[in-house]
């Protein structure tokens, strides 16, 4: 019987060194998860400073992009008042010429020998057409 009550002790001792181990082993297990969320969350930190870093390069871009736009759009907008003057001062000068009658008999002869001379020439390269 002292070989059962020494079976028994050491089955008990072997089964508290077991639950001891798994005790530690749990408590290990969570400290290493604690580990890996931490380097989940430093990897996570890391993306997100990436992403951070990319879109600030992507709007300086942008940014970049749109002031050489405004440029352009304000040297165009320079292009169009100065041809806005040089219309305005063609107008006036039409103006002028067409409030005396001999100035405007002279713009409407003009304008029919040049329809005339344009019938012309298109009539004569219909016919070679036509003959070639």
């Amino acid at each position: 019987m002292n070989y059962r009550r020494d079976h028994r002790s050491s089955k008990s001792a072997l089964f508290d060194d077991f639950d001891k181990l798994e005790g530690g082993g749990l408590r290990a297990s969570s400290s290493f998860s604690h580990e890996i969320k931490e380097h989940d969350n430093d990897k996570a930190i890391d993306g997100l400073h990436d992403r951070v870093a990319f879109l600030k390069r992507l709007t300086g871009d942008v940014h970049d992009e749109v002031e050489s736009h405004n440029r352009m759009l304000d040297r165009m907008g320079h292009g169009m008042d100065a041809t806005r003057g040089i219309m305005s001062g063609t107008m006036d000068r039409f103006k002028k010429v067409f409030e005396k009658k001999s100035n405007r008999r002279m713009c409407t002869l003009v304008i029919g020998f040049v329809v005339a001379f344009l019938i012309i020439y298109y009539l004569f390269r219909m016919l070679r057409y036509v003959r070639g």
